[in-house]
This record gives structure tokens, C-alpha cells and sequence, in this order.
């Protein structure tokens, strides 16, 4: 593809991203294509001679969009959001045409330097301690979700619990991480794969209104594994769970990390895009306790997917922690100490130019059109919230401090699953459901860059209209 192919092909394929988009409400949210449908559509083997552009988006019309669950819908209220924007999309397009590994300094010295000053951007807008920024011992980096940075933070936690150690003589057995039962599952698997075992990870009970983490069960628990010759590694601290938003009581856990000498990491996945609102920080009192915080600008704040903004407060001991220099990789920039090199701050060795995406959605938002976004989305779920609160048939099973509400019919779960399935039924509304207190219930989150009153107001009246034949009138 020659330079003035690729410019005419690029012309038609942002012109069917924008039509796409422009399109959106008009589509059915999720596809009602049985499984197998795609996989039948296409030929049994790759194409012998190359096809045109316009050829590949007329499959994609044909075969790829109907088939699609649309993340970006106004209507799409499901799990949590993860959005993308206009400029996320170009500067992932910069990005891809850069074609950047950038693994070392060296080998990206932009690329690094760029996406240093970017978390501390991130930083000061979120108001993160000083400790984060990359001016003192720590800093930040973009891992691809929170998931890698969970499991980074196990490791810098084992690292520091064995004093070191932990690579040479093993963990199975030893050594512990903590966690609420309403904290992501990604917290097990991390311990899984830094070789903790499947009874590395201890559950500690929430406050039942709450849904926060116990600090008096969790200081039992340490204690008991003390007792008992475990090591306490770490602590997960959530603030947003995924099932209901809860927050984990920071101020409170934070002292009983340091009197342990426990690291600390702090979750905020989902919730902590909110913070770049003043009014909105509330989940980030006693994050000075923190070893180590991350959260996902990829859900809620208009950068497409991946992209976790993870710091910590010591990276001198992430790096020793994950550091692994063979000769191949040697070069003058590493051995001078001056520079920072990304790899020893991931698990994989390579990384692409994730912080183009980011600085394209910095510059041409702005902290304010960020924070305007934010609240449109607390807003509308408050609204929809407003709505539950009004109509007997229901009940709010959660606060909503950001864009996510819990809500479910009164009355036995099979109601509850009913109604849900109705509401799928429509295609014009996605909601997803957890259990909270051992009950089905519903889940309504608002984050689509689309989504306004109107599409909240729909799902309403759909939910609504579902649940007139599930509920005995009066």
C-alpha cells in the first residue's frame, strides 16, 4: 500500500467510523445472531489475491456490525462503560502509523518521555498524592487494564514481604493477600500467577449496608495468619466495586497496612476517573496510605481501550522487583541511570505508544470538558436513580455515588431474572446483574458518550413497561 493508497483507503475507513457512530441509535444494541453466525459468513480459507478496501468495509457492514454487542450505544448500560471518542480513535491511528515499540527509552525516546508527563498530568488533575508524581521516588505508567497492575502489585508486594526473595525460594504457602468478597476477581488470578496458590487470597467480609471492605475482619485476618507463620503481603483496596460502587474505607485500612507493614494498593478500576471532579473525591481520602494506586481512563473517561493509569509511591522498588537485563538490551541510556525504561514497570517486555490516545484526549477535552462529561453521567444515573425511588414496585439496593445504580423489584429473584430477560429481549437497552445480599439484582450504568435523558428515560420506560406483567398491581 503505497502512501497515497493508504491516504484514500484511511479517507473511507474514518468515514465508516463516523457513520458508525452517527448511526449508533438507530442499531439494536446486541445481536441476536445465534452462535456461529460470523464463522459461517466467511470463506473456508484467506483470500489468494488482495481485495479492495471498499471490499472489507462492505463486509463489515454486512458481516461484522450486525454481530457486534455496541459498547458505544447510548443505550448500552451494561457492566461498566468503556468508552472512545474522536480523538482517542486518531491518536490510536498515530499511534499504529508510528509503529513504536517503545520497551526502552531508547528504543522510544518520546514515547517514554511523553507518557511520564502524561501521569503526572493525570496526577495533578485527580489530585493523587505527591508521592505519585515522577518528581519524588515514584511515578506512573499505563499498563493495558487494571488487571496488570493488580498482578504488578502482587509482585512488588511478594518482593518486598520476602525481602527479595520471593523469586528464588517460592510463595506457595507463605505468604497472603487480602481482599473484600466484593473486590474484582482479577485480585485471585493475579495471585494465582505470582504462584500464591488458590488459598493465597483471603476474602474479608463487608459492611452489609455498606458493601465496604470490614476493617475489624481484616485486622483478624492478618493477625490470624501471623499467628499461623503467613506473611501478610498486601492488601486490595477497592474504591468503585464492580457489583455496586462500594468503597473500601481507606483512612481506616491505611493505618492498619502501616502498623503491619502490609503494602497497600488501592483499585480504582472504574470510580476513580471521577475524581478529576473536586466534588467527586471522596473515595480518595487516605490515599496517602497508598503503595500503589491505578484506575482505568478506558472506562470512563473517553480513551479507548486499553489504557490503566497505574502508580506507585517507591518505583525504584517496582523495577527491582520486575527487572530482567539481558545483553541484547543493553545500551548507554539504561547504564547511565538517567532515563526511565517502561519495560521493568510491566510484565511483557514490549509496549506500543498507548499515551498518544491519552495526550489526543487531554488536548482537545481538557480537564474541564473531562469533568463536564463526568457529571453528565453522575447526573443521568441519579435521574434514573429518581425515577426507581418514585414507582413501590421497586428498590434502590445500593447508594449511587457515580454513574452506576442497583435497583430490583421487590418480590423474589425469578422476577428480577424475568424482567432482565425482557429488557434483553428489546435489544434496545443492555443491562447486566450481580447479587447483592444474596439477591438478584439489576444494574444500570450510564457512560456512553451518546447516552442523554432521552435514551435514560427510554430505559426506563422500558423496565418499567417489562415489569407491569411481572408485578400483581397493587
Amino acid at each position: 500500500m503505497t502512501p497515497e493508497e493508504f491516504r484514500q483507503a484511511g479517507y473511507a475507513v474514518v468515514d465508516w467510523i463516523a457513520d458508525y457512530w452517527a448511526t449508533l441509535p438507530q442499531r439494536p444494541v446486541t445481536s441476536q445472531d445465534p452462535p456461529g453466525t460470523l464463522a459461517a459468513g466467511l470463506p473456508a480459507g484467506p483470500p489468494e489475491r488482495g481485495e479492495s478496501v471498499e471490499a472489507v468495509l462492505a463486509d463489515l457492514d454486512k458481516l461484522i456490525a450486525p454481530g457486534l454487542t455496541h459498547w458505544q450505544h447510548p443505550g448500552f448500560f451494561g457492566y461498566f462503560p468503556a468508552n472512545t471518542s474522536g480523538p482517542s480513535v486518531l491518536g490510536d491511528l498515530v499511534s499504529a502509523g508510528l509503529g513504536v515499540q517503545g520497551m526502552l527509552w531508547a528504543t522510544g525516546p518520546a514515547c517514554t518521555e511523553l507518557e511520564t508527563v502524561l501521569l503526572d498530568w493525570l496526577a495533578q488533575a485527580l489530585d493523587l498524592p505527591e508521592k505519585f508524581r515522577s518528581a519524588g521516588p515514584g511515578g506512573g505508567v499505563i499498563q493495558d487494564s487494571a488487571s496488570s497492575a493488580t498482578l504488578v502489585a502482587t509482585l512488588v508486594a511478594l518482593h518486598r514481604a520476602a525481602g527479595g526473595r520471593w523469586r528464588e525460594v517460592g510463595v506457595e504457602g507463605r505468604y497472603r493477600v487480602y481482599a473484600s468478597t466484593e473486590a474484582h476477581s482479577s485480585i485471585e488470578k493475579a495471585a494465582r500467577i505470582a504462584g500464591l496458590g488458590r488459598d493465597g487470597v483471603r476474602l474479608i467480609e463487608v459492611d452489609p449496608q455498606s458493601r465496604a471492605m470490614s476493617v475489624p475482619a481484616l485486622r483478624a485476618a492478618i493477625e490470624a495468619d501471623r499467628a499461623a507463620g503467613v506473611v501478610p503481603a498486601l492488601v486490595v483496596a477497592t474504591v468503585g466495586t464492580t457489583s455496586t460502587t462500594a468503597i473500601d474505607p481507606l483512612p481506616q485500612i491505611g493505618p492498619v497496612c502501616a502498623e503491619y507493614g502490609v503494602f497497600l494498593h488501592v483499585d480504582a478500576a472504574y470510580a476513580g476517573a471521577a475524581a478529576i471532579c473536586p466534588e467527586l473525591r471522596f473515595g480518595h481520602a487516605g490515599l496517602e496510605y497508598a503503595d500503589s494506586y491505578c484506575f482505568d481512563p478506558h472506562k470512563w473517561l473517553l480513551t479507548g481501550f486499553d489504557c490503566d493509569a497505574f502508580w506507585v509511591a517507591d518505583a525504584g522498588e517496582l523495577v527491582e522487583a520486575l527487572t530482567v537485563l539481558p545483553e541484547y538490551l543493553r545500551n548507554a541510556a539504561t547504564e547511565s541511570g538517567a532515563v526511565i525504561d517502561y519495560r521493568d514497570w510491566q510484565v511483557p517486555l514490549g509496549r506500543r505508544f498507548r499515551a498518544l490516545k491519552l495526550w489526543f484526549v487531554l488536548r482537545w477535552y481538557g480537564v474541564e470538558g473531562l469533568r463536564e462529561h463526568i457529571r453528565r453521567g453522575v447526573t443521568l444515573a441519579a435521574r434514573f436513580a429518581d425515577r426507581v425511588r418514585a414507582d413501590d414496585r421497586f428498590e434502590l439496593v445500593a447508594p449511587h455515588p457515580y454513574g452506576l445504580v442497583c435497583f430490583r423489584l421487590r418480590g423474589p429473584d425469578e422476577a428480577n431474572e424475568q424482567l432482565l430477560a425482557a429488557v434483553s429481549g428489546t435489544r434496545r437497552v443492555l443491562l447486566t446483574h450481580t447479587r447483592v445480599t444474596g439477591r438478584h439484582t439489576l444494574r444500570l450504568a450510564v457512560g456512553a458518550p451518546q447516552s442523554t435523558e432521552v435514551h435514560v428515560d427510554e430505559a426506563w420506560d422500558i423496565i418499567s413497561g417489562a415489569a407491569a406483567g411481572l408485578v400483581p398491581p397493587g
